[in-house]
């Protein structure tokens, strides 16, 4: 289950896109409709960015202060990259739907990996295919079930991560990622695609 500051820090990071995607500056009324949280969390989050110099409140407008121009714009680039990697995979409205959700768990070392994945014309392999201990970095996850992609991602399963499989069990393998080990069956292995 996710903490409710693990959402406060998601909420604020949509917040930041957002005006950022909007020159800077929107109403309190658009942010509260296209964050999709209650109008008292999105108040919190609002409060908080606010409280790290990071927006002005007015009466009815937002607006982005210097500090918050500069996250905003790193948060931008960042969504834009997954969007435009996904789109190369899927329809216009799924990569828009997975990167809302990985945009808040990669780090720039991560997103760096994806580039590096990108100038390959290699294509990645199911993780099943990955022999025991042999290292791969993650290129593809493919699931059409948006629930499960989230799961994946917030145990640390996500593009351009370093993973690798530690040990086979019956219908599954054990495998190493972010400095943790984690069960998968085998057939929700088969749809993370990894490049050796």
């Amino acid at each position: 289950m996710t903490k409710e500051s693990d959402i406060l820090k998601i909420v604020k990071e949509d917040i930041l896109r957002i005006l950022g995607e909007r020159e800077g500056k929107l109403s309190l009324e658009s942010i509260k409709t296209e964050v999709k949280v209650s109008p008292s969390f999105a108040s919190k989050a609002i409060k908080a960015l606010e409280e790290k110099n990071l927006i002005q409140r007015g009466e009815k407008i937002v607006r982005l202060k210097k500090n918050g121009q500069n996250e905003a714009k790193d948060i931008v680039r960042k969504h834009l990259f997954l969007e435009n990697y996904f789109k190369k995979t899927r329809s216009e409205r799924e990569a828009h739907k997975m990167t809302d959700i990985l945009e808040h768990y990669v780090s720039m070392e991560v997103i760096n990996n994806i580039k590096k994945i990108s100038t390959f014309k290699k294509e990645g392999i199911p993780l099943t295919k990955l022999e025991l201990n042999q290292k791969g970095i993650i290129t593809d996850i493919i699931f059409s079930d948006y629930g499960l992609f989230e799961r994946m991602i917030s145990m640390g399963i996500f593009l351009g991560e370093k993973i690798r499989v530690m040990y086979e069990i019956p219908d599954g393998i054990v495998i190493s990622v972010g400095g943790k080990k984690i069960a998968l069956g085998k057939e929700i292995a088969k749809k993370i695609e990894v490049l050796r």
